[in-house]
């Protein structure tokens, strides 16, 4: 599978801080990718580079097969943006916006972008200073997927909007960007796991890890071992377990690697005396807040 979006050991320093360290990302053709992690982590830095509205200091970022210092009109007619920042002339209406812009875009989709307006309730004849937040970034979407890009960059799409908009912004991606790759950055983890199909992790700027959403959930599970008594903690655990915290008789752990017989043998091999163990599943969440806090632990 081709990659519409590929980096390669791509840095970024703004004087002494280093945002982006040696990144190596490839965004299969055909995806949605979410990229998290916490605030500082370099994610809006990463599109801002892969967009050529930054220039990296080092390594080398592809958009579309082209390097991003190079984007061409020709890329951009291809590409969408959405950013929780979206400037748009104010002045102008919805509908006059839409139109404006259709003459900048050769695969620009008249039927499409009413469609678009319909779907997302814009009202068509309101100008858009007079938009609420919500209502600016319904406009900001369809405007971006009018002309049917092959690939769609959101940059913090969902900030500061109540659930119903979300809902609506999604849904409107989803039922207008069929053949379009998706790159989405975003904090609000509850909606990128409802449809996302990558995930990759950045943490101080590099990238922790980048896989399937299916994969990263079934590797990732909560344990709790149950003893008849409290039991007696070790030095040292398994490389894979984070987390582990014991209250009385009970034991708590995240296994990042799960196997239901691999970590059964790790846990028989440190607690011989255990009684149960008991494996559940763990929100996208719950797997970014245990990783943002062992990060911490360990700087």
């Amino acid at each position: 599978m081709s990659s519409l979006i590929r980096t390669r050991d791509l840095s970024k320093k703004f004087r002494n801080s280093l945002v982006l360290d040696r990144l190596h990302l490839d965004v299969p053709e055909g995806s949605i990718y979410g990229i998290v992690g916490p605030n500082g982590a370099g994610k809006t830095t990463t599109i801002k580079v892969l967009m050529n509205i930054l220039q990296p200091s080092s390594g080398r970022s592809e958009v579309l097969d082209v390097d991003s210092r190079r984007l061409q009109p020709a890329q951009f007619a291809q590409i969408g943006y959405v950013s929780e920042n979206q400037e748009m002339p104010e002045w102008m209406t919805v509908g006059y916006y839409l139109e404006y812009l259709s003459n900048f875009y050769p695969t620009w989709d008249r039927k499409l972008a009413a469609e678009l307006v319909c779907d997302l309730q814009l009202p068509a004849h309101r100008k858009l200073r007079h938009l609420s937040h919500g209502m600016r970034m319904k406009a900001a979407l369809a405007s971006s997927l009018a002309y049917r890009p092959k690939l769609m960059v959101l940059d913090e799409p969902f900030t500061g909007l109540d659930a119903l908009v979300r809902d609506e912004l999604i849904e409107g991606v989803l039922a207008h960007a069929e053949n379009t790759t998706i790159f989405i950055s975003s904090h609000d983890l509850t909606e990128i796991e409802s449809f996302a199909s990558h995930i990759g992790y950045l943490e101080q700027g590099r990238l922790q890890f980048s896989e399937e959403l299916e994969s990263l959930s079934a590797r990732f599970r909560e344990i709790v071992l149950t003893f008849a008594d409290p039991p007696q903690l070790p030095e040292q655990w398994p490389a894979t377990w984070l987390q582990a915290q014991a209250s009385g008789p009970v034991l708590r752990l995240v296994e990042t690697q799960f196997d239901a017989e691999r970590t059964a043998a790790d846990a028989r091999r440190v607690f011989p005396a255990y009684r149960d163990l008991t494996a559940t599943a763990m929100p996208l969440r719950t797997i970014f807040v245990t990783l943002a806090k062992s990060a911490r632990k360990t700087r």
